[in-house]
């Protein structure tokens, strides 16, 4: 394989760490505005809240995991990976909506949360989101270790340490800003360098004909487009997962606070088919990898895409290639940095420990150690070189016990404090046993989660016909899914633990939160939520509201 020398690639990653810091100086403020370093002004243009969405959602995990996904299992794998983790980005817009129309000033879910139902709930989700952060920079740096390692000499623990300094650098004194305005750069060069790679790839590789020969080399699930294996394994587990990740991930809701109100639904659209179109072209490299018969490098699946840029890429296009790469993980590194600030200021220091009535200065500090401290625990973490593809989906999973608990809350004025927090540990309990095996998934106890799991596939349906359909045909859709599901999964899902122990989180939640909420007679009234949720900067106290809310 190709490999640059050691100055070549320090100089490489120096120039484009060097230029996008550059770039964030533009935005740098002396006073700084702490609702500025969390949403911007809330007021961001189309064309830089499209790119920012663009480039946050394609990631490490959008290069790697996909050209994994299409290596494991074959023609559909890439498919798999970019429709469904696009259609996502379609999915949340509906929502944000309603989020926004309750607190236009808010600068994160959790903050609604905390209006909605109190410090419990709120922590629950800033927690949940604070995990998914940190494991999304471990991912981030993993690729860019992975990348350094494969195409130069230098280790991966360098890879992994380049990254993180060079993230921090640009993004730590403007935060949210930095983050959008780099990504707006980034997500063009990321477009148009892989409209040149992939066919590059593809005909230095010896194009159709050698494409045509290999699949006598795959089985058969492999060479099926619609191979249920590949459904089971991969399609359903990420589909789930991504629905999840589009509630529970602050680095979307961060974009969908900052972007002018009238400009959400043309952001997320133009977002999507943005996404689904660059993913599903690289995900075709791991399967072209496949096809001819290539191994993992050290047998790692994440060295399948630099492995394949290295063997069919003259030196100039492996440079291109290395600034792709390192851009779209970069441009997800950022967004989760700006992201763990962002709640660690809010969440944890404004509405808990300052009890709503923070000192801004001490705020900003929060923001930039929190930034600092996260860079490091990301750096650590990426030491150990975890599987990408099965980190993204387990992370998903979990934030699956979130997602009803969310949306009804925002929605649904019978919703209590404890039908949240308990749907949410009680789902994430049960989602343990089945993704651990620490029951045996056999007799009863085999048709009791898939039970559960039955409930949670009529949820994910719902969930999206509600988004788009309204009410009334999301509860049939997914009462008629939930229904069909209990049969289809019976003595079966047992077998597809990934897929098992997802669905499961999503049913448990759902189950829990309604009876809980069901069995307490108590109205909430939703106008509370904007009085509750103000800028922080110059922000004049709520006025007291008559009456007593109850919640």
């Amino acid at each position: 394989m190709f490999q640059f020398s050691t100055p070549m690639v320090l100089a490489i990653l120096a120039l484009f760490y060097g230029l996008t810091f550059y770039m964030s100086t533009f935005v740098n403020e002396k006073n700084e505005n702490v609702d500025g370093y969390m949403v911007s002004s809330g007021e961001v243009g189309f064309g830089i809240s499209a790119a920012s969405m663009t480039a946050t959602w394609i990631w490490a995990a959008s290069f790697y995991g996909a050209a994994i996904s299409g290596y494991n299992y074959g023609l559909s794998g890439p498919m798999h990976y970019g429709f469904w983790g696009a259609l996502m980005i379609l999915f949340i817009y509906p929502y944000g909506l309603r989020f926004r129309a309750l607190a236009p000033n808010a600068h994160t879910l959790a903050e609604i949360i905390h209006a909605r139902h109190g410090p419990g709930s709120q922590l629950i989700l800033a927690g949940s989101n604070i995990l998914g952060s940190v494991i999304s920079l471990m991912v981030n740096f993993t690729a860019a270790g992975a990348l350094v390692a494969v195409l130069s000499p230098l280790p991966f623990q360098v890879g992994v340490l380049i990254a993180g300094v060079g993230v921090l650098s640009y993004t730590l004194w403007s935060g949210f800003r930095a983050s959008i305005l780099t990504d707006f750069a980034q997500v063009v060069a990321m477009m148009g360098i892989a409209v040149i790679i992939i066919p590059w790839v593809y005909f230095s590789a010896g194009g159709a004909e050698v494409m045509s020969a290999g699949l006598s080399r795959i089985t058969a699930e492999q060479a099926n487009f619609w191979s249920r294996e590949a459904i089971l394994e991969q399609g359903a587990p990420f589909f789930v997962a991504v629905l999840a990740y589009a509630i529970g991930n602050q680095t979307i809701a961060q974009r969908l606070f900052a972007v002018r109100q009238d400009l959400i639904r043309p952001t997320f659209v133009t977002a999507t088919i943005g996404y689904g179109a660059i993913v599903i072209g690289l995900g075709m490299l791991g399967l072209m990898a496949l096809l001819i018969g290539m191994a993992p490098h050290e047998g790692d699946p994440n060295n399948l895409i630099p492995q394949m840029a290295s063997a069919y890429l003259p030196p100039f296009a492996i440079a291109l290639f290395l600034i792709l790469v390192i851009g779209s993980l970069s441009s997800t590194a950022d967004s989760d940095l700006s992201a763990l600030s962002a709640i660690m200021m809010t969440d944890i220091y404004g509405k808990n420990l300052a009890k709503g009535n923070p000192d801004t200065g001490k705020m900003l500090l929060v923001g930039r150690i929190t930034m600092i401290v996260a860079t490091v625990i990301g750096l650590i973490l990426a030491s150990f070189a975890l599987n990408i593809l099965v980190m993204l989906v387990f992370v998903g999973a979990l934030w699956g016990a979130i997602v009803f608990p969310v949306i009804a809350s925002c929605y649904w004025s019978r919703v209590t404090n404890a039908a949240f927090i308990w749907a949410v540990v009680g789902a994430l309990a049960l989602f343990c046993v089945v993704r651990f095996d620490l029951l045996p998934l056999e007799g009863i106890f085999g048709s009791f989660f898939e039970v559960i799991a039955a409930v949670g596939g009529g949820v994910v349906l719902g969930l999206m016909a509600f988004g788009f359909l309204g009410r009334v045909v999301g509860m049939i859709i997914g009462l008629l899914a939930g229904i069909f599901f209990m049969f289809y999964f019976h003595d079966f899902l047992r077998d597809y633990t990934v897929l098992l122990s997802s669905l499961t989180a999503y049913g448990a939640s759902t189950i829990i939160c309604v009876a809980l909420s069901l069995a307490v007679r108590e109205e909430f009234d939703f106008a509370l939520i904007g009085e509750r949720v103000t800028n922080f900067h110059d922000a004049e106290p709520p006025a007291p509201r008559r009456g007593r809310a109850r919640a």
